[in-house]
């Protein structure tokens, strides 16, 4: 795919005048090409991103806010794994919360940006506790990848995973009632009635 080089620039939030002068002194961050008729445009990939801004991200989280420790561990681990392999430009991208809960806004954010190209875990239940396959399969569709630093995967087991759901739906349901209970105590406090 080719854009113009005035789009990219303005995407970019660059001048034309700028950008045309990094082509004419091969300062460009991206690959350009000549058209037949000597028009400059911007090679973009499949996925709509220039080669230069594709990102490798390392996603680390943990369950509750108690593992933080944990967390700085699991993110250094990702690191390590990222420099043994070459990645550059990297990205670490650290979370609190469950592998059940589908409102993780940085791991949704993770997913819908089409310039993180590489998606680097420990183990897939640090992405999510169900479906990371078809995570996998839809990143994999866009020309995108899912890496797991261990190979071999932490086996939850079935009472494992049944507990986890367990837990998560009671979490909710108490949390309602918590919550419900607590602004039924403050009408009371102000003179209202519940």
């Amino acid at each position: 795919m080719r854009k113009k080089l005035s789009k990219w620039a303005k995407e970019q939030g660059v001048h034309y005048r700028t950008a045309l002068t990094w082509v004419r002194e091969g300062k460009m961050p991206v690959p350009v090409e000549r058209t037949p008729g000597g028009h400059i445009r911007v090679v973009i990939d499949e996925l709509g991103v220039d080669k230069a801004h594709r990102r490798t991200v390392l996603y680390a989280r943990v369950s509750s806010s108690d593992q933080k420790a944990d967390l700085e561990r699991q993110a250094d681990r990702l690191r390590t794994f990222a420099a043994s392999r070459g990645f550059v430009g990297i990205e670490v991208v650290t979370e609190i919360g469950s592998g059940l809960n589908g409102r993780r806004r940085k791991l949704i954010r993770l997913l819908e940006d089409k310039s993180a190209v590489r998606l680097v875990v420990e183990h897939r239940d640090r992405l999510a506790r169900f479906g990371v396959k078809y995570i996998e399969a839809a990143l994999r569709a866009q020309g995108r990848e899912i890496l797991v630093l261990e190979s071999g995967e932490r086996k939850l087991d079935l009472v494992q995973d049944f507990i986890d759901v367990v837990t998560s739906m009671c979490a909710r349901i108490y949390g309602r009632r918590a919550a419900k209970n607590r602004a039924k105590r403050a009408l009371e406090a102000a003179g209202g009635d519940a």
